[in-house]
């Protein structure tokens, strides 16, 4: 019976890695003996992982990523606002980059009810929207 070619390699490399730790080589590594940090990727395409690995190791981080982060910043200054104006334009903005995202994806942008950001945008918008009927109603 044949052996595969793989299987050789696979045997040859777990043969190397068992020796190295036996002669102490993962001893001193950075983060021995802490848990491990890991980073949650599952809203990447599996054949996408790798190379948004590579780009962010290199500094650049998904348009997903971007726009998720962008999103946030919109809702802290929405939330630190005072000005009625800017607060506004703020939502304006923030549904035009969720409008954008949506085409993007080619499917809508949902806030999901267990999403942190769902009651937050509810409540922003349900204070702009009575805000902007006091006003109708005074003008």
């Amino acid at each position: 019976m044949e052996e595969h070619p793989f299987s050789f390699i696979a045997s040859l490399a777990e043969r190397r890695i068992a020796e190295a730790r036996e002669a102490g080589a993962f001893d001193n590594l950075p983060g021995y003996g802490k848990p491990l940090t890991l980073e949650d990727d599952s809203h990447i395409p599996p054949e996408l992982r790798m190379s948004y690995r590579i780009l962010k190791n290199a500094g650049y981080i998904p348009p997903e990523l971007a726009e998720r982060k962008e999103i946030d910043s919109l809702l802290d200054m929405l939330e630190s606002a005072e000005d009625e104006q800017l607060k506004i334009r703020q939502m304006r903005r923030l549904e035009v980059m969720m409008l954008r995202a949506g085409t993007r994806r080619r499917r809508s942008l949902v806030l999901e009810q267990a999403d942190p950001y769902y009651e937050k945008v509810l409540r922003r918008i349900a204070v702009l929207k009575g805000r902007r009927g006091e006003r109708e109603k005074k003008g």
